[in-house]
């Protein structure tokens, strides 16, 4: 896909603006590890020199250098060009906290990746050189869904009430776990679960319980599900993560093939106690529906 003329301009016009802040040794730095040109007999505004060096960069460059400063089109997500903060075939989570919580939205975010999830925790996963609220705006653009962590105070945030109205605006779904804040707002609406005195693990699994079920996320999920077991790197793993598959409430066809696939060549998989024939029972539990 070739991006339209206007499509360019936009590029254009955002990665300059947003690199001019910076000073010259880092712009030329950002140019230089994108490949794009650089000059030392520039005497206009950094603004035109960004300009200048980057017109004439193909449209995949324009999107991945847009990307890095924090500015994401659609046409980006359609092309697969993935923020490098996300993990790779999981459901992509943004978790809204407040700075004083980001130990335990961390502590979550870890025990979410057991189930295929990869959490978005600012506090954690921006990078102190990159310009963090264009990295924020990024996350939101390509998130799947969006937990609040409501602990008190949490109302009085400027930020997580902005990366709410975000997600609400985008059609995600979102959900909040209470820490002694109620839902207040638009965010009362939404589904919120009891966090005080919970552990990280349980709420962990009551998010994943939730997206398997949920209808707006459920295809999703089961696509993930299906790559986590495919990643099965011990009988444990190959295990635990069939079942979450048995729990499944969507099915695709093209499942059948490649689970079968995975009998065959992981090890794992084949070589767990009465897996491969769970593998067998789950796809013609399947078959008959």
């Amino acid at each position: 896909m070739s991006l339209s003329a206007s499509k360019r301009i936009t590029l254009l016009k955002e990665i300059s603006g947003r690199l001019q802040v910076e000073d010259w040794p880092l712009i030329d730095l950002t140019l230089s590890q994108f490949n794009l040109p650089t000059s030392e007999t520039w005497n206009q505004s950094k603004s035109n020199y960004v300009l200048e060096m980057c017109k004439s960069a193909t449209d995949e460059k324009l999107l991945e250098l847009s990307q890095h400063v924090g500015y994401i089109l659609e046409e980006a997500q359609n092309l697969g060009i993935d923020p490098p903060f996300w993990r790779k075939r999981m459901l992509r989570l943004f978790i809204s906290h407040l700075s004083a919580e980001k130990a335990f939205a961390a502590e979550l975010q870890e025990a979410l990746l057991h189930y295929g999830i990869s959490g978005f925790v600012a506090h954690n996963d921006i990078e102190p050189t990159v310009e963090w609220q264009g990295q924020i705006e990024t996350a939101l653009a390509t998130a799947d869904s969006l937990v609040a962590l409501l602990h008190p105070t949490f109302q009085k945030s400027d930020w997580t009430d902005q990366e709410i109205g975000f997600a609400m605006g985008r059609g995600l779904p979102v959900f909040a776990v209470k820490f002694g804040q109620d839902p207040y707002g638009f965010i009362g609406r939404f589904q919120a679960f009891a966090g005080s005195g919970k552990p990280v693990e349980a709420i962990a699994k009551e998010l994943f319980e939730t997206y398997r079920k949920n209808k707006q996320t459920q295809k999703r999920m089961a696509e993930v599900l299906v790559n986590l077991f495919e990643d099965s790197g011990s009988f444990t793993a190959a295990k635990t993560r069939i079942g979450y598959l048995e729990g499944l409430e969507y099915w695709d066809t093209g499942f059948v093939p490649r689970l079968e696939a995975m009998v065959e060549s992981n090890s794992q998989i084949s070589g767990s106690w009465d897996v491969p024939e769970r593998v067998e029972q789950l796809t013609k539990k399947w078959a008959d529906v």
